[in-house]
């Protein structure tokens, strides 16, 4: 068969194959099983095999591409409007076969195997944050039931928890402290499960030389760091540093017709757990600003002067982004006393000695 493109539509146990000739022809039309699909490209001449960006994408492009075709991952949300008629999956394996052809589409990078154990750490670590906060919340209602309010935060629930099991000041029955105590031993257990993927975070930090670099930043610590290298590698894929900043959702939402030019909020596109790391650690570095001599926060000082602590956090995020992208994609390392003279030089074409 003269096959040179391949739309292929993935899940768990079934795989629509789509294929076209150079003239745009359809010559193949084909569904696999699970165990079938590497025996039936290996057969095949190299070509380039289109796929959505979704569970188990860059497990497959990777093995595609050992066997010497062209893979390509597509967001989503850009095959969509590809689709024609109902959704099955012929027709998905299809409109993923006319996108890959569109001369502007846009692919997603594919992921390395040192970046996948890099985000399940991540994953796992969200995971247990999330269980410890709504053990926290639970505790904090049980414990409004029986007229006991604790102040805002972590350790105050953690400090007032103690204090209770401890004193039972409300006369607690002797059910309702034992419930309480083994709430007490599963927030502790979760905590020292989280410190140990922290610990995990810091010393894969400390064992990737990138991650490294990007410490250096104000606002990015380990576990933001390694979570940029988890996500976009060395940022090769973005040709400036803006794009790597629009594609975590950090640049203006645009809204414009007739000409008028409408920019509203950031846009919230792409990885949010990575746009969250990046605020969280705008806000931070924020807070401990005033003082430092960093023309970087110095800039993030007066955007907050001007428009409040929100969007300068933002602001700061959004620039935290492009600089990351400078580290990464060109081997840059962050000085903190030329990052001003540095852009200016950017946008002059010249480097800066």
């Amino acid at each position: 068969m003269n096959v040179t493109t391949i739309g292929l539509d993935i899940a768990k146990n079934v795989f629509q194959v789509h294929g076209i000739d150079c003239h745009g022809k359809i010559v193949l039309q084909k569904k696999l099983s699970r165990g079938k699909m590497l025996d039936f490209f290996g057969k095949l001449t190299p070509c380039l095999v289109g796929m959505e960006a979704c569970g188990g994408a860059h497990y497959w492009a990777r093995e595609l591409e050992k066997q010497g075709h062209t893979a390509k991952l597509m967001p989503a949300q850009y095959v969509k409007p590809y689709v024609k008629g109902n959704k099955t999956d012929n027709n998905d394996a299809a409109a993923i076969c006319e996108a890959l052809t569109r001369p502007h589409m846009r692919f997603v990078s594919i992921n390395t195997t040192a970046q996948q154990d890099l985000q399940m750490l991540h994953r796992i670590r969200s995971r247990l944050v999330a269980s410890r906060t709504t053990l926290i919340n639970q505790i904090r209602g049980l414990c409004g039931e029986y007229g006991l309010v604790f102040r805002p935060g972590p350790a105050h629930a953690r400090q007032g928890l103690a204090g209770v099991l401890e004193r039972n000041a409300c006369g607690l029955s002797t059910l309702a402290c034992e419930l309480l105590a083994d709430l007490q031993g599963q927030l502790r257990e979760l905590d020292q499960r989280i410190d140990a993927y922290d610990a995990r975070v810091k010393q894969a930090c400390a064992s990737d030389p990138r991650a490294a670099k990007l410490v250096a930043l104000p606002g990015i610590g380990a576990l933001g760091a390694t979570a940029l290298v988890a996500a976009v590698n060395d940022g090769k894929q973005f040709v400036r540093a803006r794009q790597m900043a629009a594609s975590l959702g950090l640049t203006p939402h645009e809204h414009s017709s007739g000409g008028k030019q409408r920019l509203m909020g950031m846009s919230k596109r792409g990885n949010p757990y990575l746009r969250m790391l990046l605020i969280h650690g705008a806000r931070s570095a924020l807070r401990y600003a005033p003082g430092k001599t960093d023309r970087l926060l110095l800039w993030a000082l007066a955007v907050q002067t001007r428009r409040g602590p929100n969007v300068a956090a933002v602001a700061l995020a959004n620039k935290l982004a492009r600089i990351s992208w400078a580290v990464l994609a060109r081997d840059r390392v962050y000085q903190a006393d030329r990052t001003a003279r540095t852009a200016v030089a950017y946008r002059l074409g010249q480097t800066v000695q």
